[in-house]
């Protein structure tokens, strides 16, 4: 691979890491209206640790856009690298609004 390949790949993983972040995010406010989780305080025991499967789930739905971020990235880096910042601040803003209002 070589150093083109290489710095296309890392803002591709970005992107992942970016798709990842507002997904949990989305997920998370999705399940807060369908699927509430019940009390802490009163749950004894759980089998399902709720923030594990939605981080997991996130996770690989990430790595999927990371390796479809790839060649439009390969094509048009400086373009993609432009477009991340804005991504991120979005990101972070939508993560901000569910921990607020949807914890």
């Amino acid at each position: 691979m070589n150093r083109e390949g290489a710095v296309a790949a890392g803002v591709a993983l970005a992107w992942g890491m970016a798709a990842a972040v507002g997904a949990y995010a989305l997920v998370r406010t999705v399940q807060f209206f369908i699927y509430p989780d019940p009390n802490p305080a009163t749950l004894v025991w759980s089998a399902h640790a709720g923030f594990f499967w939605r981080s997991w789930t996130c996770a690989y739905a990430g790595a999927i856009a990371a390796f479809i971020a790839y060649v439009p990235t390969r094509r048009h880096l400086a373009t993609s690298v432009r477009a991340l910042g804005p991504a991120v601040a979005v990101v972070s803003v939508l993560l901000a609004l569910q921990t607020a209002v949807f914890p």
